[in-house]
């Protein structure tokens, strides 16, 4: 069973967040070792499924109050924010060997939000201040990303699959700050907005070693206060290596399709011993990765705020380890590049760990 956990756990952690978005964003391997964020091409075998809880951590280089107070003072509206934190749970399953759905229920936290306060008061005074406005949490939008493999080479080990998907406006859009104002939209739990996500993956495998790529657009619908946070553009590639518990995939190309089959096909017996499920034995794979994305500016009722969207990308060394239907995941991502536009707090680190069970 453990073989069933990687691709299940790529596609519902690229889902998970995006490293530089204000908005939290997005694991199978079989018979080897497997990525973590990237998403494989692998999927679920028809019938089966897989259930998974992930927490999620950014953090940010929040902004100072006295860069907040500068902008202010030049009529900027820039802000700062702590972290992001996202608990999320996850479910996939097999429709066929080839196509598999999974989905995402996230809960979300942004922490420590503070912006820059210009106003004018009576007698000609000006003020720039901060703003302390405290933080916001809330259900998220639900994500559903389907996979079709379209292509599964058991010589070769080669596969590659679509990948397409829809996030939901189901998430909280009301949630008020410590002066009683409503939030803006890049700080609410949910986006309000219908976002559709196409892409594609693709899977090689060298005995321990497994190499995948992925790469997904976002197209961000318009969603609450008439906000459009922004397209997106998501890229991944990881290199994995089983250090322990590694098999070499069975090989029956020149069998009958029973694999207890021996000489003529007339002459076929079963062994019932080999029925009994193997003893569970433990795996751990070590992983590392590039997680890269691009967001695009956000425009609020036409007008594009200069202030959002760049490119981060991430290193991202990892590691799992699993024992029959169970595993623990775990990875911790540093900015390699880090190019934000205008003013806005930077990603520090991301750190996302997790469980899943398949079944």
């Amino acid at each position: 069973m453990t073989r069933k956990l990687s691709p299940f756990v790529g596609a519902f952690a690229l889902m998970a967040s995006p490293a530089l978005a204000h908005h939290p964003g997005s694991a199978s391997n079989t018979g080897g070792a497997g990525p973590i964020i990237t998403i494989s091409a692998s999927t679920l075998e028809a019938g089966h499924g897989a259930v998974a809880f992930l927490y999620e951590t950014i953090k940010f280089g929040g902004l100072g109050d006295a860069e907040l107070i500068a902008a202010a003072g030049k009529h900027i509206h820039a802000h700062s924010i702590g972290t992001i934190q996202s608990a999320s749970l996850g479910a996939a399953y097999g429709v066929t060997d080839d196509f598999m759905v999974s989905v995402r229920i996230p809960w979300v936290l942004r922490t420590d939000i503070r912006e820059g306060h210009h106003e004018h008061l009576p007698g000609g005074i000006v003020s720039n201040t901060v703003d302390d406005r405290g933080d916001s949490s809330g259900f998220g939008d639900v994500t559903v990303l389907g996979q079709y493999r379209f292509l599964n080479n058991q010589a070769s080990r080669t596969e590659a699959a679509f990948l397409f998907g829809v996030k939901a406006p189901t998430g909280a859009t009301d949630r008020i700050d410590q002066q009683g104002l409503l939030f803006e939209a890049e700080f609410q739990p949910g986006s309000g907005s219908w976002d559709f996500m196409l892409g594609t993956a693709f899977t090689q495998r060298f005995g321990a070693w497994s190499f995948d790529v992925n790469v997904l657009g976002v197209l961000v619908g318009t969603g609450t206060q008439d906000t459009k946070l922004g397209d997106r553009f998501l890229y991944n590639a990881a290199v994995s290596y089983r250090l322990v518990g590694y098999t070499a995939p069975e090989q029956h190309a020149s069998l009958p399709s029973s694999a207890l089959a021996h000489g003529p096909v007339s002459h076929r017996h079963a062994h019932p011993l080999e029925t009994i499920p193997a003893t569970p034995q433990w795996t751990v794979d070590a992983i590392l990765e590039l997680n890269g994305e691009w967001h695009d500016f956000e425009t609020t009722s036409g007008v594009r705020d200069p202030n959002s969207g760049g490119h981060v990308l991430l290193l991202s060394p990892g590691v799992r380890i699993a024992r029959g239907a169970f595993s623990g995941f775990a990875t911790f991502g540093i900015p390699i590049v880090n190019e934000m536009n205008g003013l806005q707090s930077k990603t520090r680190y991301r750190m996302l760990s997790g469980i899943a069970y398949a079944f």
